[in-house]
């Protein structure tokens, strides 16, 4: 069942319809977890540096060029970060599954006439390789941001919802003044995300569609009082 977390009151929109909804893309909307392990296992015997892929699985979300500084010196940072981004596409694409719930949840926007963007610290590139592939239907994919830098483009956008699975996604939504949904389907748990500040926290996005009915109708009622 979503858990709001008590305290300050969430946002609300200020009108029912139009709304934007940004989602994060990793550990959200998919599961990249096998193809950023493939990546990064590519980088390793090309380099011939020691990668524990398996670690660095469990902690996705920040920047590319956090994860990086784990195993390389600082500079070769830039170049790793390049010749990662150029591995990925051959590596990490194919074996890559959508989340359970993901297409659900964006076709949930759209048949509430909302818009559904995503805002992601992935390689844009690449980010827009995973949407097309898995048939996500997300009106825009925005890259490079991370944490708090995500409220560029959820203002931008005029997003009133972001859902993401990392406490950097939080941080996020709070920056933009939005409100925060958060799926524990990442590194982050769902007593971290409460924690962290998150308005609404799910299972994971198979609830989502249910959440948005429930959350449209007291915006209409309330637009209405």
């Amino acid at each position: 069942m979503p858990m709001t977390r008590p305290g300050p009151a969430a946002p609300t929109r200020a009108s029912t319809r139009p709304f934007t909804v940004g989602f994060d893309l990793d550990m959200t909307l998919i599961d990249s977890r096998p193809g950023i392990k493939a990546a990064f296992d590519a980088l390793a015997e090309e380099t011939g540096t020691f990668i524990d892929t398996d670690l660095v699985v469990t902690r996705l979300g920040p920047p590319l060029e956090i994860e990086l500084a784990h195993w390389f010196a600082a500079e070769r940072i830039e170049a790793m970060t390049l010749r990662y981004r150029e591995l990925y596409p051959v590596h990490a694409i194919a074996g890559t599954a959508a989340m359970a719930g993901a297409r659900e949840a964006v076709d949930a926007v759209h048949r509430h006439g909302g818009k559904a963007i995503v805002v992601t610290a992935k390689h844009q590139p690449n980010a827009q390789l995973h949407i097309d592939r898995l048939g996500i239907a997300a009106d825009s994919v925005i890259g490079w941001l991370w944490a708090e830098a995500k409220a560029e483009a959820l203002r931008e956008h005029g997003a009133s919802v972001y859902v993401g699975d990392h406490i950097g996604d939080v941080r996020g939504a709070h920056a933009a003044g939005a409100l925060s949904v958060a799926v524990p389907t990442g590194p982050c748990g769902a007593e971290e995300l409460r924690g962290a500040g998150a308005h609404v926290v799910l299972d994971d996005l198979t609830r989502f569609p249910a959440w948005l009915d429930s959350y449209a109708a007291d915006e209409i009622e309330e637009a209405l009082i």
